[in-house]
């Protein structure tokens, strides 16, 4: 992923020269009489940066998460097509007070684009990635559901990287923006023993980063991304420090959703059957960034070359010819009444939350943790993708212990942002819709909303609902409503346009809140939470 620090932005890449891609071509008669098929994208939701293994029957794949806790989810599938959320390799963001909102702000820092590997000899799995340009964490786990505990820190900041097992059971990293460069590590995988440079990127491409790295029949290849709109790949013959030549992979290439970008980053996966596939990843704001699959064959010396349908990436592909799973994946959408003692892997903080101050079990309960006006510095704020192209979410919340300054609700989230919920003041609750909260580019917040409708509500309990349409494009609409009685529905407020600028990186999300205007003391207790598509 770019930073607008790095040597060539995103931005100016999106407007670099460009070229048509080559790829073989898939007729579109094949894919649509296929006897099964798959659609694009194969998750529309905001997985990012996505790096894609093997192990056994099972497909894993991590993802970038930046500023939300836990961190790095990672998912797991049995054909590549259904997805599941099974953790999370990161699970607490403890790399300073400003992940914790506490006197600073981690937004759009945290979890970039990191590495997920399995090693077979200890039957590990492996999390890598740079915090902050400053040093890179290592977590290991026997099993992807956890516990995932931290291994090492490494003083070299590996940016965007890629982890290698090798054959031989050597660790090694390709990292970095422009400069490629290799470290092979310590074989307990805690220190950094040698590193170089291996490979600089022609200026007439611009920027190469986001290294996934591999080595597939006795060779070498570092897979990169030209952010936002290119692949290239890297090979040598030669061993993991090269020397290594360059391939250009797909270039401005048509992707699968109508006003999405192209489909770049991601990594490379092959089936117990020996074939290939790309799962990638497509801007697509104001949801995000969403994984798309395509298959992958091999030139007779040794190039990966996608699969295209009609001279782009396909909307519809034949499935991947794979085992029968044994269970049906869980849904990513659907209902969460918060029983059991922990939140389901969907979940993820807006920042680490004060664990003092929520609970699950009989629904989820936020206890007020933070005083201010502000909800980007209100801690414990608990969000979740938003399933595209269109969904709702709807909130039961039962407000009865709100106290006088008290606001809670229901938020589309990102850096423009729009909520409904309940103000409680002079012992008064009432249903608002609230607009107008947003951060500038440097995430400093520049507007803390107004409120532009209300309603009086009573008795202790009531519906909120919000609705996004995530598609690219105008006019994004997100509508927000309530009920009392959690059948008859009303309309509040006018609709909010969502943004689409990428460099917030992560898309909208649904964000359940609760904070104190006046005092800490007050409670919400959210008893079901329902994420439903058309």
């Amino acid at each position: 992923m770019s930073w607008p620090q790095q040597p060539l932005s995103r931005r100016r890449a999106l407007t670099a020269a460009g070229g048509l891609a080559a790829g073989a071509l898939l007729p579109r008669g094949a894919a649509l009489a296929a006897a099964s098929t798959y659609t694009n994208p194969v998750i529309w939701q905001d997985f990012a940066d996505i790096d894609v293994i093997r192990v056994g029957d099972t497909y894993y794949a991590s993802a970038s998460t930046m500023h939300y806790s836990p961190g790095a989810p990672v998912l797991r599938s049995y054909d590549l097509v259904h997805w599941e959320i099974a953790g999370h390799s990161v699970p607490v963001l403890d790399f300073g007070a400003k992940y914790d909102l506490n006197g600073a702000r981690g937004y759009v820092r945290g979890i970039w684009a990191s590495s997920l590997a399995y090693r077979p000899s200890n039957r590990t799995f492996y999390w890598l990635g740079q915090i902050d340009f400053t040093r890179t964490y290592v977590y290991t786990a026997t099993a992807v559901e956890g516990p995932w505990n931290r291994l090492t820190t490494i003083g070299t900041p590996y940016y965007d990287a890629g982890l290698l097992v090798d054959t031989d059971d050597s660790l090694y990293v390709a990292y970095g923006n422009t400069a490629i460069s290799v470290a092979q590590l310590s074989p307990d995988g805690r220190d950094q023993v040698r590193a170089q440079q291996v490979f600089t990127t022609p200026s007439s491409v611009g920027t190469l980063e986001g290294s996934r790295f591999y080595k597939i029949n006795g060779q070498y290849y570092i897979f990169l991304t030209r952010p936002a709109n290119g692949q290239y790949v890297l090979k040598s013959s030669s061993g993991p420090f090269g020397p290594y030549t360059m391939r250009q992979v797909l270039l401005d290439l048509r992707g699968p959703i109508p006003g999405g970008g192209v489909p770049h980053q991601g990594g490379l996966v092959q089936t117990q059957s020996g074939a290939w596939y790309y799962l990638a990843f497509v801007d697509a704001y104001p949801g995000g960034r969403v994984p798309a699959l395509a298959p992958v064959t091999w030139t007779s010396d040794g190039w990966p070359v996608v699969q295209l349908v009609d001279g782009a990436w396909g909307t519809s592909y034949p499935s991947p010819v794979v085992p029968p799973p044994p269970r049906q994946v869980t849904p990513m959408t659907g209902v969460d009444t918060f029983d059991g003692t922990t939140l389901k892997p969907r979940w993820e903080w807006n920042h680490n939350p004060d664990n003092t101050k929520w609970s699950v079990g009989n629904g989820l309960t936020l206890r007020t943790a933070t005083v201010t006006n502000d909800l980007y510095w209100a801690r414990n704020t608990l969000t979740h993708r938003i399933q595209g192209p269109t969904s709702t979410a709807t909130v039961q919340i039962d407000h009865s212990a709100m106290r006088d300054g008290d606001r809670a609700g229901l938020a589309l989230l990102r850096d423009a942002s729009a909520w409904i919920g309940l103000k409680r003041d002079g012992g008064v609750t009432r249903v608002v819709m609230v607009t107008g909260l947003t951060m500038d580019t440097n995430w400093n917040t520049t507007g803390t909303g107004s409120e532009v409708a209300s309603a009086p509500v009573s008795g202790g309990r009531v519906w909120l609902r919000a609705t996004a349409d995530i598609r690219p494009g105008a006019p994004r609409p997100g509508t927000f409503s309530y009920s009392t009685d959690g059948t008859t529905f009303t309309r509040l407020g006018p609709a909010f346009s969502m943004g689409n600028d990428w460099r917030f990186f992560m898309g909208y999300r649904f964000a359940l809140f609760n904070h104190a205007t006046q005092a800490l003391g007050g409670a919400v207790r959210v008893t079901r939470f329902e994420l439903s598509t058309p």
